[in-house]
């Protein structure tokens, strides 16, 4: 079985953005084997060598995982080792610009790699741990799976979906001996946070965020949340009247400009 505290083979997506290379630094140690997957490789060669320097096997993924890549990155994915742990956390964001639209092109990118790209590689990594009866995986949503708000609705779709896709492996995949995670984190200061037009109540550094989420992981914890007031909040909004929510978000400036 997989010692959940102390994965050896790892792949983390989007290991070039804020949450992903705090995650690759948590991780990197002697004896471990990292595959890191980044659009940057300037910026991902920079955290390979960090990670080196520890002692850590590097190898780098350098794909674009919108969907007429989606093969080639299928097929690179079936030479890798065994992973203990596959960390799915690539992803981008979109909102209302400021002609009161959100363009469908930069939609349609968003799902292909938020959501799309998201469960092939679930689907690529999960026949080798189900053969093997263990293995690890942790979907990294968002606390805006809870209540869609209304700045950026087609961010909050993909993160929701992926929440119930992840909650859905779990309850099927337990019994065969493959843990799934779902993280739920809420705004952790990062180049893609920094673009969202509104208010990031209880702002996370990236480091406190990845230190949680390796701290849950190895207690495989269905659904990691953090901040804990955040995730009050936004549970709140999905349980209260809809007409109530939308006033409450309008009152704290989650509205388009």
């Amino acid at each position: 079985m997989t010692d959940l505290a102390n994965p050896r083979r790892i792949l983390i997506t989007g290991a070039s953005g804020g949450i992903g290379q705090a995650l690759a630094g948590h991780y990197a140690a002697a004896g471990r084997i990292l595959w890191l997957h980044g659009r940057d490789v300037q910026r991902l060669e920079a955290i390979a060598a960090r990670c080196r320097a520890t002692g850590a096997e590097v190898h780098l993924l350098p794909f674009d995982l919108t969907r007429p890549h989606i093969d080639a990155w299928r097929d690179a994915l079936a030479t890798l080792d065994a992973l203990d742990l596959v960390i799915v956390n690539a992803g981008m964001t979109s909102h209302i610009g400021p002609d009161g639209n959100e363009p469908w092109q930069r939609v349609e990118t968003l799902l292909d790699v938020n959501l799309y790209a998201a469960i092939a590689t679930i689907d690529a990594a999960l026949p080798a741990m189900r053969a093997r009866g263990h293995g690890q995986i942790a979907l990294i949503s968002s606390l805006s799976a809870w209540y869609g708000l209304p700045v950026t609705p087609a961010y909050c779709a993909s993160k929701a979906a992926l929440k119930a896709y992840g909650e859905a492996l779990r309850g099927w995949l337990a019994p065969q001996g493959v843990a799934i995670n779902v993280v739920l984190p809420g705004f952790v200061a990062s180049d893609m946070s920094a673009q969202f037009p509104g208010p990031r109540p209880f702002l996370w550094p990236a480091e406190k965020a990845a230190a949680r989420i390796v701290r849950d992981l190895a207690r495989n914890r269905g659904r990691i949340a953090f901040p804990f007031a955040l995730q009050f909040g936004m549970w709140w909004l999905a349980v209260l009247p809809a007409g109530l929510s939308q006033w409450i978000l309008r009152r704290l400036g989650f509205t388009p400009r």
